[in-house]
């Protein structure tokens, strides 16, 4: 057990790990080939995967700062580059534009088809993993992706319809800085550049989760202001758990990846506290231990702790 004195949590030690890409993917429905990334660690059996989805515009290569830490204490992560990054360059009038949310979901089912080709890509990994544990996890619109996984429902603004696109294979989910429900509470921004955030519905979620939402996250997508993307939490109906970062911003300090331009409040003690509970939570949910979450959950709990608060609640 390490202790880590910049948030007085505690967890495992790390270990070796490694990243592979990219691994190429056919996807013929999305137009261009599924990029992913693997990081996996070197040692270890029946290792949990994490499915994770970055904000818009990133990439495989982002979020370093949880990837390496979840790949370093016994998770698999899954990594692809989705259709809206900058890497790719879709054109402002490029039909799949309005269809992103919904080519994002089909890239993480495509990757959890293909987990034999993604397993043999890692020299030692293949039999190592526990299939029967994944967890989807997602930043920003890569929240909304992993809510998607877990029984968020989105309005299709082609179809109207709202259509079930939950994986069974998807056990929980982590969604940190993410939209909430949409309504009178956009901004005429949202309407324009993100049509897909009109009618959310978190109601058909029962899958356990844990959502991380920044104090001072002030996004253009909403009036609400920060409250908005503690939705997730508040209106899911499963077991979820709320971590509130003190101060974070939509990067939380920097979880997007090392000295990215787009962290407005760099702060490494916000990162690691992200870091060291969605580790907790993850151990704990995937059935590896509880000491860490009930750690993080007494020290946490409240208004005590300078970094921020954890609050779960029960399903309704």
């Amino acid at each position: 057990m390490t202790a880590y004195p910049a948030t007085g949590l505690t967890g495992p030690a790390p270990t070796p790990s490694v990243s592979v890409r990219p691994v190429v993917l056919p996807a013929p429905h999305r137009g261009d080939d599924l990029h992913v990334r693997v990081s996996a660690p070197v040692t270890g059996a029946d290792l949990p995967i994490v499915l994770f989805a970055h904000g818009f515009g990133s990439h495989l290569d982002g979020y370093a700062p949880l990837i390496d830490h979840w790949a370093s204490h016994g998770f698999v992560v899954l990594q692809a580059t989705h259709l809206d990054s900058r890497r790719l360059g879709l054109a402002a009038d490029d039909p799949r534009r309005s269809q992103l949310w919904h080519h994002r979901v089909r890239d993480m089912k495509t990757i959890l088809d293909s987990l034999d080709i993604l397993e043999s890509s890692v020299p030692g990994l293949a039999g190592r993993v526990d299939r029967g544990r994944v967890v989807a996890a997602g930043h920003s619109f890569g929240g909304q992706t992993a809510g998607i996984l877990v029984g968020l429902r989105v309005k299709d603004t082609q179809t109207g319809t709202a259509e079930d696109l939950s994986d069974p294979r998807v056990m929980a989910s982590v969604q940190l800085a993410t939209a909430g429900e949409g309504g009178e509470d956009l901004t005429p921004f949202a309407l324009e550049n993100a049509p897909w955030l009109r009618e959310q519905d978190f109601s058909h979620i029962t899958a356990p989760g844990l959502v991380v939402a920044g104090d001072q996250d002030e996004l253009p997508l909403s009036t609400r202001g920060p409250s908005w993307t503690t939705d997730p939490y508040t209106l899911a109906r499963g077991d979820k758990s709320l971590l509130t970062v003190y101060g974070g911003q939509h990067s939380l300090g920097g979880i997007a990846g090392y000295e990215a331009a787009e962290t407005t409040d760099e702060n490494p003690e916000r990162v690691a506290l992200v870091q060291q509970v969605t580790l907790a939570y993850l151990r704990h949910v995937t059935g590896v231990d509880d000491t860490d979450w009930e750690t993080a959950r007494a020290a946490l709990a409240g208004d005590t702790h300078p970094l921020g608060r954890l609050e779960s609640k029960r399903a309704v």
